[in-house]
């Protein structure tokens, strides 16, 4: 009797994994963002469950079957629709695979086996399905419907994705951007999500730069990581991430687009990393920010311990379309810093009413330096203050507080194209060059036996000219 009723939970647990689905904290993240964003990039390390997820959300819009606790996109109709992969052994062995079940054993994947009602063969490679028909609802009043999806690759071609209108679309694995643009036309109609599930072994591609630099209200990345896998114990990650080559690991285990030769600051992310901690009040300090409106405004606040000559990023600011009274008011609580600036500060503009960009903080009661942000010399190279940077990383130089994950997720992506800087996704790395290039005119500004200066002052009186700008 045992027996009979093990092998039954076995039955029950294998032909219907639907209903015992349970995501992971990042996997629950990118479904719920389903019901705000069309477009859904999954960007995720390899073996952590992104196809699972994508997988399970499409058997969800076919069966018409979701959890209670569901807090993602719903249809309350049948759905047709595609799921794509760059080739059809690449279909067979992911997404076909986690829908139906590995090939002899259809009905153990995400779409439960009772409501598998057919599967067409595909074309061109053994086992392959090219259809899937799905029985949609059929519980209590709703009545039953038939869903369809269809399995395409990529090679076949941008051809083979046009014409037909979609309620959804998943792309396992990265697609050309061309195939990208086709796929997400066909569900211009409905408005129906659209969904990637990869690891960016491609680098910096048009796909990706399109959900990482290209930011719009309808499209949204969800990045999840080998630490978030929590299949995996402390060793069989470290064991998995020292498997890889050195250029993969960034990708294969925290789903970084590899940026090979093109990344600016090719250094690992523990080489930089620090916990938050209480800055001694005798260490010098000083804000860099960089002006923005429809990229954003970007503040950052260095600490300097001049004894051992490491610059700390501990605060940061990152803010689109707001005014400078909105962005002083975020940064002013951190104290009376100098505050170092771009040269673009001397631009007027109409939102200012004619104000330099500079003239309007330093309204708001900002402590900005007199003159733009340039070495001692006057210069303002780009190149040389990137250097600056990179070499300071390099030798434990400059560190940056943990919890500022914006800063990081610039720095994972900061890169070159043809030779030159990709200006895109760079404000809090921008704004942490113009502090460093500033750094001379950091002060003590939590030393009390020490007067403040600012703009040529002493604060409480006495008129110095002259030492303020000499540092």
């Amino acid at each position: 009797m045992e027996a009979e009723l093990a092998t039954e939970q076995k039955r029950r647990l294998t032909e219907n994994r639907l209903k015992y689905y349970r995501p992971y904290a990042k996997q629950r993240a990118f479904h719920e963002a389903g019901l705000v964003y069309r477009e859904r990039l999954f960007r995720a390390a390899n073996q952590v469950g992104k196809t699972i997820a994508g997988g399970f959300e499409a058997a969800m819009h076919a069966t018409g079957r979701y959890p209670d606790d569901w807090r993602g996109k719903v249809f309350n109709e049948p759905t047709f629709a595609w799921v794509g992969s760059p080739t059809g052994e690449t279909l067979r062995d992911n997404p076909q695979r986690i829908l139906l079940g590995r090939v002899g054993q259809h009905g153990t994947g995400s779409i439960p086996k009772d409501a598998i009602v057919e599967t067409v063969p595909g074309a061109g490679v053994s086992d392959l399905v090219g259809t899937i028909i799905v029985r949609w609802g059929g519980g209590g009043d709703v009545q039953a419907g038939h869903s369809s999806i269809g399995l395409k690759s990529y090679v076949q071609g941008r051809e083979k994705w046009q014409g037909e209108t979609l309620h959804w679309l998943w792309f396992d694995e990265e697609p050309p951007d061309d195939i990208y643009s086709e796929g997400l036309t066909r569900t211009n109609v409905t408005g129906g999500p659209v969904w990637l599930t990869f690891t960016p072994l491609l680098g910096m591609s048009e796909v990706v730069r399109r959900f990482l630099l290209e930011k719009s209200p309808d499209r949204h990345d969800t990045s999840m990581t080998i630490e978030e896998a929590e299949h995996f114990t402390p060793e069989q990650r470290q064991k998995i991430i020292t498997s890889y080559p050195a250029h993969e690991r960034d990708a294969r285990t925290k789903g970084i687009p590899i940026l090979g030769s093109g990344r600016i600051f090719p250094v690992t992310e523990e080489l930089i990393t620090v916990a938050p901690f209480e800055i001694p009040t005798h260490w010098h300090r000083i804000g860099g920010m960089d002006f923005g409106w429809d990229h954003p405004f970007a503040a950052v606040e260095l600490a300097w311990d001049a004894d051992q000559d490491i610059v700390y990023v501990i605060k940061a600011h990152r803010l689109r379309e707001a005014t400078p009274v909105v962005h002083a008011g975020a940064i002013r609580s951190w104290g009376p810093l100098p505050w170092a600036w771009p040269r673009d500060g001397r631009r007027e503009t109409l939102e200012g009413a004619g104000v330099a960009l500079a003239e309007q903080y330093r309204a708001q009661q900002l402590n900005m330096l007199d003159v733009h942000a340039q070495f001692a010399d006057g210069s303002v190279s780009v190149e040389a203050g990137l250097m600056d940077m990179l070499t300071r990383m390099e030798t434990g130089k400059l560190k940056v507080f943990r919890t500022l994950l914006d800063w990081f997720e610039e720095f994972r992506l900061y890169h070159r194209k043809d030779g030159k800087v990709v200006k895109l996704g760079d404000d809090l790395l921008s704004a942490t060059r113009y502090g460093m290039m500033m750094l001379r005119f950091a002060e003590q500004i939590y030393r009390r036996d020490k007067p403040r200066r600012r703009r040529g002052f002493f604060w409480g009186g006495g008129h110095d000219t002259g030492a303020w700008m000499s540092g």
